[in-house]
């Protein structure tokens, strides 16, 4: 277990995610922010992912209000795609959540591949909430016409044809787009083949969390979102069923809590 200045908690549990979640209590986590294996990454170490059973605990754990971060990608096989990140997404729409927003995070170096399709440089990062999102804090990035002069042709009293007349100075930032460049490798750690950025998990537990909130991965890997929760201020509470992955998490997140 670990414990930060600001008296936030944090802990990895070595096991099945599916098991360990069956000893929470309902409606216990405000958060997830997971990358989970995938198509032909579900043989983890050995170790089968069974997607169902998992996004069913989910869905019991989670708040009313709260939210998960399903980072995932389809693979390529015998030149077709799997589909599998939609299938996943409807399946959490069918058990009862609803899908907040389909964002995507794009890589601008990529790992160059040779195929008869386009370079592949996207993962999806479905945001599923239960109910209505309780934390929408959304992070906002400098306006490219930040001071500019505008007119403005918004529709006023719920009618398209009776639009206001008048100018607006449009703002200095603005919500940021639902689709994120953000480098691969900006993971810190070599020691896990399929390590997410930490700008990445960073970003979501600031948008839909607060401080003191609890945080779970259920897939914790090399450690990045319990990183990235303590860093934040945030509780986390994550398992690993690889003692290898659990040893690099757990020595990341006492290294950084150290500096």
């Amino acid at each position: 277990m670990i414990v930060t200045n600001s008296g936030c908690v944090g802990d990895v549990l070595l096991g099945d995610c599916v098991e360990i979640m069956k000893m929470f209590g309902d409606e216990s986590i405000d958060l997830t922010v997971t990358s989970p294996p995938y198509d032909n990454l579900r043989t983890y170490n050995g170790f089968i992912f069974d997607f169902e059973k998992v996004a069913r605990e989910l869905y019991r754990i989670t708040k009313t209000g709260g939210v998960v971060v399903w980072n995932v990608a389809d693979a390529t096989i015998d030149g077709n795609e799997t589909g599998s990140s939609f299938k996943q997404a409807l399946f959490f729409k069918e058990i009862g959540f609803r899908l907040h927003d389909t964002m995507i995070w794009v890589k601008p170096n990529p790992v160059p591949t040779q195929h008869t399709r386009y370079q592949n440089a996207f993962e999806y990062m479905f945001v599923f909430s239960k109910g209505s999102p309780k934390s929408t804090n959304l992070l906002r990035e400098p306006s490219k016409n930040a001071g500019q002069i505008k007119k403005k042709h918004r529709s006023t009293g719920g009618r398209h044809d009776n639009n206001a007349e008048g100018f607006y100075i449009t703002k200095d930032t603005k919500i940021k787009n639902n689709y994120w460049s953000i480098p691969v490798g900006d993971s810190g750690s070599r020691k896990h083949p399929a390590a997410y950025p930490e700008t990445l998990a960073r970003d979501h537990i600031l948008s839909w969390s607060n401080v003191g909130d609890l945080i779970f991965d259920p897939f914790t890997g090399s450690g990045t979102t319990g990183k990235m929760a303590l860093i934040e201020n945030r509780n986390f509470i994550g398992c690993e069923i690889s003692t290898d992955y659990l040893k690099i998490a757990e020595s990341r997140i006492h290294k950084a809590l150290s500096c």
